[in-house]
């Protein structure tokens, strides 16, 4: 299976976003990859020497950029993930595009967290209503026109607060606020099946 997929994922420690990108295995087996955060400010790098692989992961949690050593098994089979040895946290994903998502999604809440916590602003009001909201929006946006805006755009970004996540239209900046610290908000969300923020038109 020459033309099977590796999905590729870490959380930028420039910009805070998760960078998501796959490979195929050929390419992989050819060549250096390397997987570039939209910021343009990190990249994760792949180099294969024959041997093994040797990668670069820039670290969303403590900043720095970690190198480890993987025989070649690790990166082009089944699912594996690399640590940042600061935070004993995983930091880097590598597998199929499912696993690879959910995990970064997890990680993108963890970082959140601890940057609320340096904050001195504390964790999420309820982290569980957060991550299955986080999980609603990650539906509802895999939808055709699922999340758009009033402006006519369709490229939002997103920030996690303490009890809400903002959807922030890249086109006009208008900005919806979804909360999510209670049950009732979750309820809320999932009554809809498409999201709208409201941006005036051009």
């Amino acid at each position: 299976m020459s033309d099977e997929m590796r999905t590729f994922g870490y959380l930028c420690p420039k910009c805070g976003k998760t960078v998501m990108a796959a490979r195929s295995v050929f390419a992989l087996e050819a060549s250096n990859a390397e997987i570039e955060c939209t910021c343009g400010e990190s990249a994760l790098r792949a180099e294969f020497d024959g041997e093994s692989y040797r990668l670069y992961v820039p670290c969303g949690l403590c900043g720095e950029t970690h190198t480890a050593a993987c025989p070649p098994e690790r990166v082009l089979r089944g699912a594996t993930a690399l640590g940042c040895a600061k935070t004993k946290q995983f930091c880097c994903f590598i597998g199929p595009e499912g696993t690879v998502e959910k995990n970064l999604r997890e990680l993108e809440i963890l970082a959140e967290k601890e940057k609320r916590q340096e904050d001195g602003g504390g964790a999420f009001v309820d982290s569980v209503i957060m991550y299955e909201v986080l999980s609603e929006l990650k539906e509802i946006a895999a939808r055709e026109n699922g999340v758009t805006c009033g402006c006519g755009g369709a490229q939002y970004g997103m920030e996690i607060r303490r009890s809400a996540v903002d959807l922030i239209c890249r086109r006009c900046g208008a900005k919806l606020r979804v909360p999510a610290a209670t049950d009732r908000d979750l309820d809320d969300l999932c009554c809809h099946m498409k999201l709208v923020i409201p941006g005036t038109p051009r």
